[in-house]
């Protein structure tokens, strides 16, 4: 395969559809060309649903190939059985554009949905495709095109699988893209700083924080320094970070602060929570310089801060994300809303809980006055 200089921003989703899953139905995310976006809405509107849309495409990257354990039946929009759940998302990466689809049906008499079709392109160009359980998958041979026939059980997703070769070589740079994704939903009080082994892959609500720290300067020592300087112009008085050895293959991270009068070291559990939202921050940032570009949705980013530290908070992670990788946020702040522009920010908005959700740029909306004072009088939503 020969790729051309690409001069699009790389890391971002082109398209997300999702049709028939909970509140989403014939869905489209309208944020292709956007590096950062934030999306607002009452709740309820369906913000934390694009997240579990996203959070089982991840779980398909990071190797879950059974249907029963991503999707359920009572997944499906209002109990319709008869319409297959569509996921669908497109993405600009280094080596390529890659769009992956696949859908689940419920067949008459089953409590488990089945594989119905999937798909991967890249550049265009099929990977494989798949109907119920077949798939086929085109290689590129000295004579011309040949198409390589299997099955498999219609009850597991082929991509956490499939092995790529020849042309279809450069999809695991997507499944990794896919898998690493930061799906963010993070609970300070549950977080801890002790880890056993390294992950670049941290859970949702980030309780295995230590490992996510660990990996991270495993993987790029010098990504130290990128969290180190954010967190210092935060807080001032810190000295050092240190991830320090308590047993065979366990750590535990520890913060030194310092000033003219003495010092004192600090866990990472004795952090207050928006100190600990800090620490989050940094890694995000260190990990898209280091091992990115990245996907980080992160649900209500300014939770945990005070006022003055909100608009500092959002516009560094906008800043880092502006070159490569997409930063996704929600949100019900003043303050982080007004840190984002029409063009980026998105509307959700449901009419009652029987209609599904709908999405709209605000520039779409043509808003008349200022945004926070329409969300507080209720005037955004038609």
């Amino acid at each position: 395969m020969t790729f051309c200089n690409r001069v699009y921003h790389v890391g971002v989703i082109r398209r997300l559809y999702i049709n028939n899953f909970r509140c989403l139905q014939n869905f489209d995310l309208p944020i292709a060309g956007m590096p950062s976006a934030l999306l607002i809405g009452k709740n309820g509107a369906g913000k934390s649903t694009i997240v579990a849309a996203l959070e089982v495409l991840q779980k398909i990257a990071r190797g879950t190939n059974r249907v029963g354990e991503l999707i359920k039946p009572t997944d499906m929009t209002q109990g319709q059985s008869g319409i297959p759940v569509r996921f669908e998302i497109e993405a600009e990466l280094k080596t390529g554009v890659y769009a992956y689809s696949t859908s689940f049906e419920l067949p008459t008499g089953s409590k488990e949905l089945c594989v119905l079709d999937e798909s991967l392109k890249c550049d265009e160009r099929f990977v494989y495709t798949r109907n119920g359980a077949q798939i086929d998958k085109p290689e590129f041979r000295p004579g011309g095109l040949a198409l390589e026939s299997f099955s498999i059980d219609s009850h597991l997703v082929a991509l956490p699988i499939f092995q790529f070769d020849l042309v279809g070589a450069f999809a695991n740079t997507f499944k990794q893209w896919l898998a690493q994704m930061l799906l963010l939903r993070p609970i300070p009080a549950l977080i801890r700083g002790d880890s056993e082994g390294e992950t670049l892959q941290p859970n949702h609500h980030l309780t295995d924080l230590g490992a996510w720290f660990t990996g991270l300067l495993t993987q790029a020592p010098s990504a130290y320094t990128k969290v180190y300087d954010y967190l210092r112009a935060l807080m001032p008085d810190l000295k050092e970070i240190r991830n320090l050895p308590v047993g065979a293959d366990a750590r535990s991270l520890v913060f030194q602060f310092a000033t003219d009068s003495g010092s004192i070291m600090i866990p990472f559990d004795g952090l207050s929570d928006g100190e600990k939202c800090f620490v989050i921050c940094a890694l995000v940032l260190a990990a898209n310089a280091s091992y990115g570009p990245l996907l980080c949705f992160w649900d209500e980013p300014d939770n945990y801060l005070s006022l003055d530290e909100v608009s500092q908070f959002i516009m560094a992670i906008r800043r880092e994300f502006q070159q490569s990788g997409q930063f996704i946020a929600t949100s019900h702040n003043p303050e982080a809303i007004r840190r984002f522009s029409k063009e980026n920010t998105i509307a959700l908005y449901r009419k009652s809980h029987l209609e599904p959700t709908m999405a709209r740029t605000l520039d779409q909306m043509n808003l008349q006055g200022d945004l926070v004072s329409s969300l507080i009088t209720g005037d955004l939503w038609p």
